[in-house]
């Protein structure tokens, strides 16, 4: 049964969606057209766009959804391009909701999964879970899928995180929960395995993807091997020397 709605103005939100976006000016309006749908089944949600230094006329484009179907629609932008997970952190900062939903602003993620996933987050009983969208049939080139396997693999194989698509831009958990992991630049690709170290129970669910049709992929699949593999060691590292109690209690 879905909570009453109201002005979100006068309310905390209880989920924060934040999308990431840098030159992204002609996939916006697909994107902003579904997130007013998604929003219809959704809590109060309040929904928060982080520009990575674009410069073509993202903003222009985010500003007039503002004023045409999402007036409660939050534009955080960055003075230089910082990367996709700085851009993350500044959206998750700003955000009012105790639930982080995130999704990429190419439109090759459907906003309109996130209600399933939101909701699959905040019934699970126990530790509140990360939730990872899957994505069952990859519609990008050959090579990156090949890449992409393979990087996965390797993943999988060294921090045994139990995760088939950590690269999933659809993702929901706690804001705390957030907070508590190191952060660095490639954080959000290792989510599970970070999370996990803390005690954060994942769930995955299968989502849809979608073929990009406008822009490019800020990534080539070199540069994503070379960081990744610089990453990768970096998070084992982390994960052996991170200690922390299961409880606390006051004496």
């Amino acid at each position: 049964m879905l909570e009453e709605r109201t002005d979100l103005s006068e309310i905390v939100p209880i989920v924060s969606i934040v999308i990431t976006v840098l030159n992204e000016q002609g996939n916006i309006p697909q994107v902003c057209s579904e997130l007013i749908e998604a929003l219809q089944k959704l809590p109060p949600t309040e929904v928060i766009f982080v520009d990575d230094g674009s410069t073509d006329d993202t903003i222009e484009v985010l500003c007039y959804y503002r004023h045409n179907g999402l007036p409660h629609l939050r534009i955080l932008s960055h003075d230089r391009r910082c990367g996709k997970s700085t851009a993350l952190r500044t959206g998750i900062m700003a955000a009012k909701g105790e639930w982080i939903a995130t999704l990429d602003g190419d439109a090759q993620d459907d906003p309109r999964d996130l209600p399933d996933l939101v909701t699959l987050a905040r019934t699970h009983v126990g530790t509140p879970p990360l939730v990872v969208g899957i994505r069952q049939k990859r519609c990008d080139r050959l090579s990156k899928r090949i890449a992409t396997y393979l990087a996965n693999s390797i993943r999988q194989y060294l921090l045994q995180d139990h995760c088939p698509d950590t690269g999933g831009p659809i993702k929901v958990f706690r804001r705390d929960d957030f907070l508590r992991i190191p952060q660095f630049e490639g954080v959000h690709r290792y989510f599970p395995a970070l999370f996990a170290t803390y005690g954060v129970p994942l769930l995955c669910r299968p989502v849809s993807h979608r073929s990009r049709r406008y822009g490019v992929s800020k990534y080539t699949n070199f540069h994503r091997a070379l960081v990744g593999v610089r990453d990768l060691l970096g998070v084992l590292w982390l994960r052996k020397r991170t200690r922390y109690p299961r409880s606390v209690r006051e004496c």
